[in-house]
């Protein structure tokens, strides 16, 4: 069966093709003034298969976007993908593949050693009754148990 091309990237992709855990470079995007947004796909679940809670991802997306800054420059975005099974992480300026899987590597570390999710309060955050900082922690653990598999993307 031949599919319609889709506006959105990800509803091109085989999700029966892919293999989580991943890190995947969606795309690049230039900006009209020159700079470069590079898309990533940080798959923590299989598709179709599993996915995360969302008192979990909530936590995680608050844990991610707060410290991921802390180890790498210029990111424009974190944010989880609806299907629950990973995020998007963009960044500026920065095609370096490894550099990302670095900062990544050292932002699940840092949930692993969190006491407490950054902004999980009601004056910063808009449901912030729905979080689970253990449920973070189980995620960030059974990612980084797979570090080695993060540049195999497909099956």
């Amino acid at each position: 069966m031949e599919r319609k091309k889709m506006n959105v990237e990800s509803f091109n992709l085989d999700h029966t093709k892919v293999k989580a855990p991943y890190v995947r470079l969606v795309g690049v995007t230039r900006a009209p003034h020159g700079d470069e947004i590079y898309k990533y796909d940080v798959r923590f679940c299989q598709p179709n298969q599993e996915h995360m809670e969302m008192p979990a991802l909530h936590s995680m997306e608050h844990l991610m976007a707060e410290n991921i800054r802390n180890h790498i420059d210029n990111i424009f975005d974190v944010g989880p993908m609806g299907c629950q099974t990973g995020f998007y992480v963009s960044i500026i300026d920065n095609s370096s593949y490894d550099a990302i899987l670095k900062a990544l590597e050292q932002t699940l570390n840092d949930i692993l050693n969190a006491t407490e999710v950054p902004a999980a309060n009601c004056y910063q955050c808009g449901w912030a009754a729905s979080h689970d900082l253990a449920g973070a922690k189980k995620i960030a653990e059974k990612m980084l148990a797979h570090k080695s598999e993060w540049k195999e993307i497909y099956v």
